[in-house]
């Protein structure tokens, strides 16, 4: 009995031994730390999963600061213009790196998709509030489908537009015009050149320095993303406003295309404008899906077809084939302009994109490439 009793003892919590973590000793948990001490700087552009931003932007201290993304940001798109915390060495001495650890709230976020049959949408730009579209009056032909697509972002994001026409020598730009004047979109044209600058491949591009100068007017004291075909002369207008130097190229004379000059997204600020006035310069884009937008978003992205649909019965998808669409009673009482008809068209293409398979050749007519 005695035997017994002294085999029995009182176990507690010491007496239980842990096996180690494999992962190292640390307790694992899923508390973020907060990064109160973090500095806010502004995306500038991202290379290669480096981001470089501005900090302390219009002081004396102002420096640029490469960084990279930290983990817990998992695979959030970073994109110029973004305004994001950072950590560590935030000096911005030559080879110094910090740590991108917060996005803050976007303002504004410019979204497209490869294709309106494409279910991931792609940011573009982040907190820019004017989007200034940059087309060719010729050479490479304007095409309206991509401005229409432009138009119908920069609404569904809350920014306005603003569309800018260039090489007016070439073909006088009033036909274009005139597809936009029941809309209350600012319109910028070029006049005769006056000036020239050159492209990397050594041939002159022209320049008209009064559209500069009204692009600088319009520009200052905003965010404001350029968004063109490549050979529209996007580059070099982004040059005259800035002082940068972004390569600049001609048109492909078989395929009527410009050559892609700029490669990424990069913000740069405008000269001799107020604080906070920059530009984002976008590379050429060939293709602006718009998988990502509500078809009623559409829709209401025109604003002399918009109130139409108030008459349209339940369900109508206010294609050509939709019965009772108010459309077509709409633009044949002129309520629409003298474009309406025009307009319809152009939305209901819009509206069908992503019902069709594949590239049609109206698409490619078009500008969705």
């Amino acid at each position: 009995m005695a035997r017994r009793d002294s085999a029995r003892r009182d176990w507690d919590e010491s007496d239980v031994r842990v096996r180690p973590n494999k992962s190292g000793s640390r307790p694992r948990t899923k508390d973020r730390p907060a990064h109160r001490d973090a500095v806010t700087g502004r995306i500038v552009t991202v290379d290669r999963g480096r981001y470089t931003a501005v900090l302390d932007e219009d002081t004396d201290r102002e420096r640029l600061v490469v960084a990279v993304r930290a983990k817990e940001l998992h695979r959030r798109p970073v994109v110029a213009g973004d305004l994001v915390g950072l950590v560590g060495d935030v000096s911005g001495a030559p080879d110094s790196l910090a740590r991108l650890v917060r996005i803050e709230e976007r303002a504004t976020v410019l979204r497209r998709s490869a294709d309106d049959t494409d279910p991931v949408e792609r940011v573009v730009v982040a907190n820019a509030d004017q989007l200034v579209i940059v087309v060719a009056a010729a050479n490479p032909e304007p095409r309206t489908g991509f401005i229409d697509r432009s138009l119908v972002a920069a609404y569904d994001a809350g920014i306005e537009p603003i569309l800018c026409i260039t090489k007016t020598d070439l073909r006088d730009p009033a036909e274009l015009i005139s597809h936009y004047t029941a809309l209350e979109l600012p319109v910028l044209v070029s006049g005769p050149a006056r000036d020239a600058a050159a492209g990397d491949d050594g041939a002159t591009l022209p320049l008209d320095r009064a559209l500069v100068e009204a692009l600088r007017a319009r520009l200052d004291g905003h965010v404001s993303v350029l968004l063109g075909h490549s050979g529209v002369g996007k580059s070099t207008l982004v040059n005259a406003l800035t002082g940068a130097d972004r390569a600049t190229g001609g048109v492909n004379a078989v395929t009527g295309r410009g050559r892609h000059t700029s490669s990424s997204a990069l913000a740069l600020r405008i000269e001799d404008a107020s604080p906070g006035s920059w530009i984002i310069d976008t590379p050429g884009i060939r293709s602006f899906g718009l998988a990502h937008v509500d078809p009623d978003r559409i829709v209401e992205s025109f604003d002399e077809l918009a109130e139409a649909i108030a008459d349209c019965p339940k369900g109508c998808r206010h294609t050509e084939a939709s019965p009772g669409c108010a459309l077509d009673g709409w633009v044949a009482q002129g309520r629409a302009g003298d474009a309406g008809s025009s307009r319809l068209a152009s939305l209901r293409r819009l509206l069908g994109a992503g019902e069709r398979p594949g590239e049609s050749r109206e698409d490619k007519e078009l500008g969705i490439q």
